[in-house]
This record gives structure tokens, sequence and C-alpha cells, in this order.
């Protein structure tokens, strides 16, 4: 009877952990554990991230709990998603480097501004004593705070409030992270970041920014750039202050002959105005179309990174279609993936709360050929307010150069 009754104990306990699975959300999307593992691999490890605790929290951190059940099939693609509300969550590259740059400690007591779905802080949760989170949009805070609660991430502490103001009752903090783009530094997190504390930012204007690591030194905030960048906008006071803006009836792209650089930590050069560059190299081999230096992208890899991005404000209320002006050189290009299809430049299109409403593409680049001058025509639905370029093989491999990309307003037809 022992013996049956300790079964049945055991039954009566797996089905109950089971259950609780079950009403966390964690087992609801199978595979996601080896979706998480293989997205890890290719696109985080892969893109240099070392730390190996922070690689161990994207692992086992379930992205899909954080965004819409309908978005669930691309939760472990390396790309921003909508949240909602006009918001976004961040790739996990971006996810996982912001972590590494602030060298998470078990007893830090960190402030992440921008709370968004509540990704960014359940991978922040096991790395330190503990979050401290703020998102000004009241309807995104309650719904990540539920999340966090479910997924029983204790050490999570949100609030709906103005980031831009920080949380002095807490402070001070270890570490800040913040998950949204002010023109520059706000004050008030930097009086409640502690002497010595290191704070991760992107700063710029509103589709050029570079992410930077500060550390404060005798009250001030000394920089380092990492990259080149792209956030939603640090709303409330940080957007009042906002000096320069873009203009969406004059669409354009920066850069697009790659001769100005930055310079990373690693000290390696990057095309100013791209971001979220994977294997691109800036090249000059005397046969370049404009000026000394060309983008080249090069990929052994089937399926891996290998891209550029860049923002830019459109308004399809004025612009109706778009003209793309370039020059590209193509050597043993083959496509990898069939729904993926083959490289070309692809521009997407977002409405006023970056919902997606468009995509469109121009070129098909396979083989190999040399520099050649191509124009393309887009279209610009009408609800859309901003896009993003993406220029590279898109998962192909081989490789393919871009030099003298211009973005003009198209004549009507």
């Amino acid at each position: 009877m022992k013996l049956v009754r300790i079964g049945q104990i055991h039954l009566f306990a797996a089905v109950l952990i089971a259950l609780a699975a079950t009403a966390s959300g964690v087992d609801t999307f199978p595979g996601w554990q080896r979706l998480a593992n293989e997205m890890v691999d290719k696109e985080i490890v892969a893109a240099g991230v070392k730390n190996e605790r922070v690689v161990r929290a994207m692992r086992d951190t379930p992205r899909h709990e954080f965004i819409a059940a309908n978005q669930r099939e691309r939760a472990y693609l390396d790309m921003a998603l909508p949240i909602g509300n006009g918001q976004t969550i961040s790739p996990p590259f971006v996810v996982a480097s912001m972590t590494e740059a602030i060298d998470p400690q078990p007893n830090d007591r960190v402030l992440e501004i921008g709370t968004g779905s509540g990704y960014q802080a359940a991978v922040l949760s096991p790395l330190v004593k503990d979050v401290y989170t703020i998102e000004i949009v009241d309807d995104l805070s309650k719904r990540a705070t539920r999340v966090l609660k479910r997924l029983h991430y204790d050490n999570v502490h949100t609030r709906s409030g103005d980031g831009y103001k920080g949380w002095s009752e807490a402070a001070p903090f270890d570490k800040i992270i913040v998950t949204c783009s002010p023109e520059k530094a706000p004050q008030p997190l930097v009086d409640q970041l502690r002497e010595g504390g290191l704070m991760v930012i992107p700063v710029g204007e509103r589709y050029q920014q570079t992410l930077y690591l500060m550390r404060k030194v005798k009250g001030e905030l000394k920089s380092e750039a990492l990259r080149a960048t792209l956030f939603v906008p640090m709303t409330g006071a940080a957007e009042q202050q906002r000096k320069i803006k873009p203009d969406p009836a004059k669409p354009q792209i920066v850069n697009g002959s790659f001769e100005e650089t930055t310079k990373t930590a690693d000290g390696d050069d990057e095309a100013t105005g791209w971001h979220y560059q994977r294997q691109l190299k800036l090249m000059s081999d005397g046969n370049v179309p404009d000026g000394k230096l060309y983008a080249d992208f090069k990929n052994a890899d089937p399926g891996r990174g290998c891209h550029a991005l860049q923002g830019f404000a459109v308004d399809g209320r004025e612009v109706s279609a778009i003209e793309l002006h370039y020059w590209v050189r193509g050597k043993d290009i083959r496509q990898s993936d069939a729904k993926e299809g083959p490289p070309r430049i692809v521009v997407t299109f977002y409405d006023e709360r970056r919902a997606t409403v468009g995509e469109e593409s121009t070129g098909s680049f396979s083989g190999s050929f040399d520099w050649k001058s191509e124009t393309g025509r887009i279209r610009v639905p009408l609800k859309a307010r901003e896009a993003i370029v993406r220029i590279g093989l898109l998962g192909a491999t081989g490789e393919l150069a871009f030099d003298n990309l211009e973005l003009q307003v198209a004549a009507a037809k």
C-alpha cells in the first residue's frame, strides 16, 4: 500500500507540475527551447557575445511569452517585433549585447528605462539581485507586470511612469539600461547612477543613434561608443526636449557611400549611420564606384545573418513612392532558403503605432557580376510613417557589395 500511495503522490505531483507549467505558458509553445538555443548559437554567440552567464540567460528566457500569440512563429528570429502601443521588443542580439555591456553581477541593483514587453527585465533577472523597470505606456507596464509575475521573476519591480525621471526612491543603482533613445543622457539618470556605475544607452537623432557605454567618474559620465543602433524614441520629457527631428516628407538615407566611419569598442571600423551590421566589412580595392570605401558582405554559412539596416521617416500621405539608386557587385551568390528568396534590398514600412503595413524590395542578386548601377522604384503605403531599409545577403552565401546608395522621392507617374 505504501508503494502504491507513494506512486499516487508522485503521479499527482507530476500532474500539478505539468499544470503549473501550462499555466505559466512556458510549455504552450512546443520546441521553444530548441529554437532559442539555435537562435543564441547562430545570432548571439556567433556575433560575438562571450559572457557565459548572459548567454545562458538568453537560452533560458522564453521570448515567446513576451509577444502576442500571432507573432510567436517569429519569437526566436533575431528581429524586433511590435508589442502594441507603438513600441517594439528589441532583437535578441541587442538585448544580449546591452546586457553584456553592463557586466551584470549577482549583487547589482539595475534600473531599466523602457520596460516594453518585459523581456529585457526577464533576461536580467537571474543575473542580478534586483531589477527596477519603468514604462511610460501604462497599458504596456500592466501587461509586462502580469507576464513577469506569472513567470515568477520575483526580483523584478515594475512602475508606470516617465523613465526620464528615473526611480529616485530606489537609487543609487549599480547599473542602468536604457532601451529607448533620448537625444542625450537624462540628468536624473546620471544623478541616480552610483559612482563607478555603468549605463548603456542609445543616444542621438531619431534614426541616427549610437549605443554608448557610460561610466560615472567623479559625478560625470565618461562615454565609449559601442555601435550604431536604432531604438524607439524616449517619449515624455525627453522627446519634448528633442531639437533635431526628421522630415517624413523628405525621406533620406545617410552615408550611402559608406565613407563615414565610426570606431567600435573592439577597434573595428563600422559604417556610420548603418546599424545592426552583420558580416559587413568596409573595403577599398581601387575599383570603387564612389569615394574610397564600399560595403562588402561575405557569408559562407547558409542562413546566417549578413546585413545592415537603416531607418528613415516617410509619410505615405505625402510620399507615394521612393526610388533607390545604387551600385552593386556580386560573387558566387547562392540562395540558401527558398522562403527567404534571393538577396535584394528590402524596405519594410511601419504605421504610427509601429505595426508593419507593407514590405517592398528591389533587385534580385545571384551568381557573379561586376559593378553595375541599378534603380528600383518602391511604392509607399498610405499608412506608412517610417521605414527600415535592409541590405546584404539575407541568409544567402557568397559575396555582395554595395556603394553609392541614394534614396529620392519618386516623381508621380
